[in-house]
Formats: C-alpha cells, sequence, structure tokens
C-alpha cells in the first residue's frame, strides 16, 4: 500500500512541480516584454510569481527528499559502519522528522492566524493564506517522504546481523 501511495505523491508532485515552474518562467517572461516592450508593468505578475515560488520551493523539499537531494554534512557519518552507521542515519532522518512535523504545526497556527484576520494580497485580493499554506503544505508532504526513509531504514537495521 506505501508503495501506491509513494507512487500517487510522486506523480503529483512531479506534474504540481512542472506546472508551477513553467507557469512561473512563463508569467515572469511575459511581466517582461511587458514592462520593456510595451511599457507596461502589470501589478499582479510579480505578486503570482512570488507565490508561485513560494509553492514550488516547499513542495520541492518534499520532492528533494525523495533523491536525497537535501544539503547532507556527511563527515561523521562516513566515519561510521555498518550499524552503526545504520543507526545515526535513523536517529539523523528522526531528528529531520521532527522538525518537519514541528514546521508544519507552526505553519498551520500562522495560516489559520492569517485566514482568520482575511488578510488579501495587494495586487491579486487573494488570500494571503494561500500563500502561507505553501509551509505547512510543502512539510506534511516532506512528513511522509521522511516516514518512509524511516522504515526502510528501520527494515535494514532488522535484516542486518551483528558482526560477531
Amino acid at each position: 500500500m506505501w508503495e501506491r501511495i509513494s507512487k500517487t505523491l510522486n506523480d503529483v508532485e512531479e506534474w504540481f512541480l512542472v506546472v508551477t515552474i513553467a507557469a512561473n518562467v512563463l508569467l515572469v517572461f511575459y511581466q517582461v516584454i511587458m514592462r520593456y516592450v510595451f511599457q507596461n508593468s502589470l501589478s499582479w505578475s510579480e505578486e503570482l510569481a512570488r507565490y508561485l515560488f513560494l509553492w514550488y520551493s516547499w513542495v520541492g523539499t518534499s520532492y528533494a527528499v525523495r533523491f536525497r537531494g537535501h544539503l547532507r554534512v556527511e563527515m561523521f557519518a562516513n566515519m561510521l559502519k555498518g550499524r552503526t552507521r545504520k543507526w545515526f542515519e535513523l536517529l539523523v532522518i528522526g531528528i529531520w522528522f521532527l522538525f518537519s512535523l514541528f514546521l508544519a504545526y507552526q505553519g498551520v497556527k500562522v495560516t489559520r492566524f492569517i485566514a482568520e484576520s482575511q488578510q488579501l494580497s495587494s495586487a491579486m485580493q487573494i488570500p494571503m493564506a494561500w500563500a502561507y499554506a505553501s509551509v505547512p503544505v510543502g512539510c506534511v508532504l516532506m512528513s511522509l517522504r521522511l516516514v518512509g526513509d524511516l522504515w526502510d531504514i528501520w527494515k535494514k537495521l532488522g535484516c542486518e546481523e551483528e558482526p560477531a
């Protein structure tokens, strides 16, 4: 069942990231053409580009977990071998998981506050909660991926025998 959830998550994230990045590139290109060719700046395009950037950055954090694309300092981890290394990885990813849950929780609190205050964006007049919601959504998705990583490491720990 986890494989099906993981595949669906992969597909949704990939399509979301491709569409939002492509839309952002086209939007910024359109804004540049309007500003420098037609001398008519659009009031909403920069704001929309900023919000798209927020969303694909935070959803991209989850996508990067899939490919182990986050920066890591592995000097200490490389000194460890075997089961000790796996336990260390379990600890590191566990801390990362707890931190992403913390960010998701705090993101929900901030998003809820912004939604309750009914704050609107200046140019597009959309609820600012939509922009702030990128943080908890991205962190929850990242947490799901980290649970999968934790499970994989845990299974490897159970299969490996202690050296004699």
